[in-house]
Formats: C-alpha cells, sequence, structure tokens
C-alpha cells in the first residue's frame, strides 16, 4: 500500500462489501472513528471494574465451551506446593486464560488463505469489534489496526472451522501474530510472527480481559471469503450474460423472448434484470431474428465452390434447399411469409431452452446472489462474538444483565445463504455449457460446420474437446454442490452440540467460482469461433446476392427443378426474390456490445482455420475472463 492508499473508516456500522473488497486486494487502508473507538474503550474500562468487583463472567474469570463452570481462583493452584511454583508466569491467570485460547486454538490445516482473504478478515474482524459490545481495549484493536494497515498477513490454513463458535481456529491463527507468534508473510517473506511484527515495527499485544475471545470468537473467515466469493460471482454473471448474448448472436436467434412485457408477467428481480441486460448487448444486431429463408448452411468447400478467385479463399461453402410448392400445402401462410428456401435455421418460432429461458436460468442465479448479498450486508456489521456486553443497560441487576450469553457467533445465517449461492453455480456453468454443445454438434447448430471447422479433408477435430472439458468441469461443480450447512457434527464435548459449517460452504463457492469463470471461457472462445462462421457466411451470401447473377446464388441451392421443369419458371422467380432481399441488406454483424467482445477475444486468439494446439488459446480466454475483460464490455 502506497502513502497515497485510501482511507475506509470503520464505525462498526457502515462496512459495506465494495470498501470490504477494496481493503482485500490492497487498495485501501484503514482507520477507526474516534468517536467509536472511545466506546470500545469505555465498555473494555467497565469489564475491568466488573472483573476488580469479583463478578463471574464468561470467558473472563472461566473457562470456554466445556470448562464454562470453572471459575478462576485467585491464584494457580501450584502456588500452595511446598517452596511455592516451579512454574512462574508474568501472566495473571486471567491473562493466561485469553492467551491460552489464542495459541491452543490456532490448529488448521491444509492449503493458506490467499492474502486478499486474510486482508478481508482483518477488516471486518476490527470492524465488529469496533461496535463496542466485545470488551477488547482501544490500544489492542489499534494494534490489530497497525497489523492490518501495515501489510502483515498471518499465515492461515484454510480447514478448521466449523462455523460456531465462529472461526474459532482460523482466527486464532490471526489473533496470534498479534502475540508475536504463529508465522506471517510480511514483504512477500514467510516468517515468524515476532519476527514480522519486529520488521513491521510492531510490538507483541499482551492479552488483557476477554480479548483472546473478542479476537477468535466471530464469523470472520466465512463473512470474509463469502464477500470475496461473491464479488467475484457477480462479474461472472456480467460475463456468463456476455458470452450468451454472443451465443445468441452466433444462432441468429429470436430475441422475443427478451422482451419487457413478457417478465413483466413474471417479475423476479433477476429474470428482469438479466432479460433487460440481454436486450442491451444485443441492441444493434443484425443477425438477431433475421428471416429464417436468409440463413444459409455450411457445405464443405471444395474447389469448384466459388468462381471468383478471391472467393476461393474462403473456408467454407454454403447452401439453402429449396422447398417445392408441391411440399407447401397447408403452409401457405407461412410461405406467404418466408422464401422457399431451408438454409441454417430451422423454420421454428423459439429457440432452445439454453438460449430462450436464459433469463429465467441466469436471474435465479442472480436471485441467489442477491439473497446472499442481503445476508453479507447484515453480517458486516454485526457483533459476533460471545459474551456481549452492555455497558449502558439501565435495567440491569445483576451481571448476567450486562454480560449476555448469546449465539451471534453461529454461521447459519452465512451458511445457508452460501449454500443457495453453491446450487447456484452449476446451474450457472450447466447452460453455459449446453449452449456450448449447441455450438458444436451438426444436428443442433443451425447450419453452422461440424466442431465448427472446415474439415475439407477430413483430418481437423476443432473444438469436439473444447466441449469436453466444459462437461468434466460442470460435472465436478455439481459434485460439489452439496451443501455442507446441512451435515452438523458437534464439538467442545457436545457443549457446541449444532455447528453450522458455514466457512467450508464460503470456502467451497470461492473455490467453484473458478471452475464456472473457465466454463465461461470456453463458451466464449466456442461462441466466437462460431459467431465469425455466421457473420461471414451471411455475408457471403449477400456479396453473392450483390453481384446481381441470380444464377450464382441458384448455384448454391439444392433440389431445384430443372432448366425443363415446368416449376423452373417459378423458382427463377423465388431465386430472384431471395437475390433482392439478400442484396438489400446491410452488413451482418453481432450487436454492439458483442462486437467488443468479439474484437476483444480476436485481439489476442485468431480464427480457427484448421487444427492447432488449443491450450494456449484457452489459457488466455480464461486469463481475460479472470481479470474481468468481459465483465467490463457495455
Amino acid at each position: 500500500m502506497s502513502a497515497h492508499t485510501p482511507v475506509v473508516m470503520l464505525d462498526g456500522a457502515s462496512l459495506t462489501r465494495e470498501q470490504v473488497a477494496r481493503i482485500a486486494h490492497g487498495e485501501a487502508k484503514v482507520a477507526l472513528e474516534p468517536g467509536q473507538l472511545k466506546r470500545v474503550q469505555r465498555t473494555a474500562d467497565f469489564l475491568a471494574d466488573q472483573v476488580k468487583r469479583g463478578e463471574p463472567i464468561y470467558g473472563v474469570t472461566t473457562g470456554f465451551g466445556s470448562n464454562a463452570d470453572k471459575l478462576l481462583g485467585a491464584h494457580r493452584a501450584r502456588d500452595e506446593l511446598p517452596g511455592g511454583n516451579p512454574e512462574t508466569s508474568e501472566r495473571t491467570l486471567m491473562e493466561e486464560l485469553q492467551h491460552n485460547l489464542v495459541i491452543t486454538h490456532a490448529v488448521c490445516v491444509g492449503e493458506l488463505l490467499s492474502a486478499d482473504v486474510v486482508r478481508a478478515m482483518l477488516a471486518i474482524r476490527i470492524n465488529t469489534l469496533m461496535r463496542g459490545h466485545s470488551g477488547i481495549r482501544a490500544s489492542t484493536l489499534e494494534a490489530l489496526t497497525e497489523l492490518l494497515n501495515r501489510d502483515v498477513i498471518p499465515v492461515i490454513p484454510a480447514k478448521g472451522s466449523v462455523g460456531a463458535s465462529g472461526d474459532l481456529a482460523p482466527l486464532s491463527h490471526l489473533a496470534i501474530v498479534l502475540l508475536g507468534e504463529g508465522e506471517a508473510f510480511y514483504e512477500g517473506e514467510r516468517l515468524p510472527g515476532a519476527e514480522a511484527l519486529r520488521r513491521a515495527g510492531l510490538q507483541p499485544v499482551r492479552l488483557s480481559f476477554k480479548e483472546g475471545l473478542a479476537l477468535n470468537n466471530g464469523t470472520t473467515q466465512m463473512l470474509a471469503t463469502a464477500v470475496l466469493a461473491l464479488e467475484r460471482l457477480e462479474m461472472l454473471l456480467a460475463t456468463a450474460d456476455l458470452a450468451a448474448a454472443m451465443t445468441i448472436d452466433a444462432f441468429a436467434g429470436r430475441l422475443s423472448a427478451f422482451k419487457a412485457e413478457v417478465h413483466d408477467l413474471r417479475p423476479h428481480p433477476g429474470q428482469v434484470a438479466t432479460a433487460a441486460n440481454l436486450r442491451r448487448l444485443l441492441a444493434g444486431s443484425t443477425l438477431a431474428d433475421i428471416p429464417y429463408h436468409l440463413v444459409p448452411r455450411f457445405r464443405t468447400w471444395t474447389a469448384e465452390s466459388w468462381s471468383d478467385a478471391e472467393d476461393r479463399k474462403r473456408r467454407f461453402d454454403i447452401a439453402w434447399e429449396y422447398v417445392p410448392p408441391n411440399q407447401r400445402h397447408g403452409k401457405e401462410a407461412f410461405y406467404s411469409r418466408f422464401l422457399p428456401f431451408k438454409g441454417g435455421k430451422k423454420h421454428q418460432p423459439q429457440d432452445a431452452y439454453c438460449l430462450r429461458c436464459i433469463p429465467q436460468v441466469h436471474g435465479a442465479v442472480r436471485d441467489a446472489l442477491m439473497q446472499a448479498q442481503r445476508v453479507i450486508d447484515v453480517e458486516l456489521n454485526a457483533v459476533t462474538d460471545n459474551p456481549l456486553i452492555f455497558p449502558d443497560a439501565t435495567d440491569a441487576r445483576v451481571i448476567e444483565d450486562q454480560v449476555i450469553s448469546a449465539g451471534h457467533f453461529h454461521g447459519m445465517p452465512l451458511a445457508l445463504a452460501m449454500s443457495y449461492v453453491k446450487a447456484a453455480i452449476p446451474v450457472l456453468a450447466s447452460i453455459s455449457e449446453r449452449r456450448l454443445n449447441k455450438l458444436v454438434d451438426p444436428a443442433t447448430n443451425d447450419g453452422l460446420p461440424a466442431f465448427l471447422v472446415g474439415n475439407e479433408d477430413g483430418t481437423d477435430s476443432g473444438f469436439m474437446i473444447v466441449q469436453y472439458t466444459a462437461a468434466a468441469l460442470v460435472n465436478d461443480l455439481a459434485t460439489r454442490a452439496h451443501p455442507a450447512s446441512v451435515y452438523s457434527i458437534p464439538t467442545s464435548a457436545n457443549a457446541e452440540d449444532h455447528v453450522s459449517m458455514g466457512a467450508n460452504e464460503a470456502r467451497h463457492v470461492l473455490g467453484m467460482t473458478e471452475d464456472l469463470a473457465h466454463v465461461l471461457a470456453l463458451e466464449l472462445y466456442t461462441a466466437a469461433q462460431a459467431l465469425e462462421y455466421r457473420q461471414d457466411m451471411l455475408n457471403a451470401a449477400r456479396a453473392l446476392a450483390k453481384g446481381g447473377d441470380a444464377r450464382a446464388l441458384a448455384g448454391k441451392v439444392t433440389n431445384a427443378p430443372a432448366a425443363d421443369h415446368p416449376k423452373h419458371a417459378r423458382f427463377t422467380q423465388e431465386i430472384g426474390a431471395l437475390r433482392q432481399v439478400l442484396a438489400q441488406r446491410e452488413d451482418f454483424h453481432a450487436g454492439k456490445a458483442v462486437r467488443k467482445a468479439f474484437a476483444l477475444i480476436r485481439k489476442e486468439i485468431a480464427f480457427f482455420e484448421r487444427d492447432r494446439a488449443m491450450d494456449g488459446d484457452v489459457r488466455r480466454l480464461c486469463e481475460l475472463v479472470a481479470a474481468e475483460a468481459f465483465a467490463a464490455v457495455t
């Protein structure tokens, strides 16, 4: 972080997801609101006063969890040994209780949480402690703030939280560095905690009443992970809409299913928003909603396909099938609107579900995202440790009226919200894979080449295996979608007899967004290839028509009557009508936003003329999606 890094003021009540994300990505520092910091200290002073009075207080003068029935004595039991206690300690019993709570609970395993997740955890923990109901001293909270602002990143293995009492184990890894123990990254180097503090110019903290419990009791890991997961998912939803729009243009699809008046009749917020976004992304398209008879189908290139030398450079031939008059009985109304030429588009007024139902599917995922965002927005400014301290309670009769044991550490609100999102991610990936599959399958791709490659010599696989990879990713996502929140395993000798597993849930969701991003990248890769074929084939037909010779266009039509056939004159008239309509058409192109996305892809990845190594193409598309290049396209 530079000296000019923006500062987010933490007051315990106004932290947003966007601010957490900026802090997590190293784009902001934090400061503590002075007035609220005084309240923090007042609560700490109240707690110290109650301890002096000898009041029994959970987690301060008693043990934790299943040890809550053990009251701390006035001195250590071994002090009564003849000759005194051989185990000397500078800490009081209450200080040792808090210290031991942190060092014995830092037992996570597995891969390390990323630096952005850890920064988000620090910001969230500081903010919740700023509410002034946790008993932490202002000086300790300021030390935690300096840990974040000086970018000392505690080493936290990812696995070990059960989500009640909060994220005890990972938060202990967070707090242990403050004590000069554990490990931390500083300036890119992994160091012992004490050394990381020294290099950052910080001193270890000696914990006071309830401070260990305030530092490690709460929903911080699952919340930090959820914030970053949803930030990523929001970007991927925008990318999914764009990928879908490119696929719709590649199919010369139908737009009526996205009309506002349609979605007014079933106004789920995500569905309405998705339909509106598709209309925006496809605005300006001359491919969508074009008449069936204008769309030729792919035919394999041969040396005889084109007479013009420049045209011979094309990577395809095009064709229509003529529908003779004796096959139009009972279909007169249809053929009064459309010319009798069957090309790439099937004569049906609706597209497949994976195209037509994009608002309903993407929209449902949006609704899951919005529900999770609502829960997170509440949680970001909530107090989630235990017990809760109310120093200003006016009707208190006993200490339990002011130091109240409750269950705000329980992560189920977050866990269930993330279970919903977790189930939604494979849905978004699945419909993307179905669109991709439809593009490469010659039985369903509306006249595009099989596997989107010309394959004139029979040697090319094209995009066949791209769909395999997408299918593998979707299956993997589906198998990971089982909710962790439905499977509680009691802990702490059954004192914590129902837990949320919310940290696992949020961690799974964040990991799953990466595979979702890869599926969307594969769809974009495939859709760009299909779109270029569709545009080029239509514009080749248009150029042929503009040449002014109906016979050249007629040469692309199969099932045409012979020159001496009685119906040949009618065929000539109808092929002339097709030529005229094509010649009058403007250039065939995708919607404005889709064109921008297509240009971005083509700047990095060339059209797939014939088989070549695809790994570099796929890797680059995945990088572009991860960098939010497509989410920014408007």
